[in-house]
């Protein structure tokens, strides 16, 4: 099936339906108490794998354009990286609130007895420059470094599942897969990038010859 212009708009429908599914189950578990024994972990953990999920997402949008020459789900990549951005904030923000109780003197202590928080934080900057300059009129006033800016949230599919593995304290199985699907999408990519670096030297040379 060949997508074009017109379906733009019924995809990216079906993905704010799609993002925002989670946190409206998200709404009901917790008010119906059906968040288990500690809500606030609870609600921590989720918006968390929330966040991981989109990104997830945003790295999969360009492999899948390619394989299957559906270019138009190129534009989708802002929308989803958005929802990366505001499912780390809750997370970020339920922390905070819940979990430290915005006692920001606890904040230096807790980063010293859990450095996966620094690891998370400093993941959490690259999303708050991301989103800030994926605006189409920033995007234009920043030019190339644009480009190398938005390259970061190669960095960040790296943070994000090291401060995951990196926070449990037993069951390791899940964080493992998020790194190992991470780590895949990254071959991917570089392979892509090695590929289309190829074919433009070799079109070059062909111009020339």
């Amino acid at each position: 099936m060949r997508l074009s212009l017109k379906h733009l708009l019924p995809i990216k429908v079906m993905l704010h339906l799609l993002a925002i599914l989670p946190f409206c189950y998200l709404l009901f578990t917790v008010l119906s108490e059906r968040a288990g024994g500690d809500p606030v972990q609870y609600i921590i953990h989720y918006t968390g794998m929330g966040a991981l999920n989109a990104l997830v997402a945003v790295l999969l949008v360009s492999p899948i354009a390619k394989r299957f020459k559906l270019g138009v789900l190129m534009q989708t990549r802002r929308l989803l990286g958005l929802y990366v951005f505001g499912y780390a904030s809750l997370h970020i923000f339920s922390f905070l609130s819940l979990d430290l109780l915005f006692e920001w003197q606890l904040l230096a202590s807790e980063i010293v007895k859990r450095p996966y928080i620094l690891v998370g934080a400093s993941g959490y900057l690259i999303l708050v420059l991301l989103a800030v300059t994926s605006f189409n009129r920033i995007r234009r006033k920043m030019g190339r470094s644009w480009q190398n800016l938005h390259n970061s949230i190669y960095l960040l599919a790296l943070l994000a599942p090291i401060h995951f593995y990196w926070s449990v304290k037993s069951e390791v199985i899940e964080p493992s897969i998020y790194l190992g699907i991470f780590i895949c999408l990254l071959i991917v990519r570089f392979k892509s990038a090695k590929l289309v670096k190829k074919t433009n030297v070799a079109s070059k040379k062909v111009k020339v010859v």
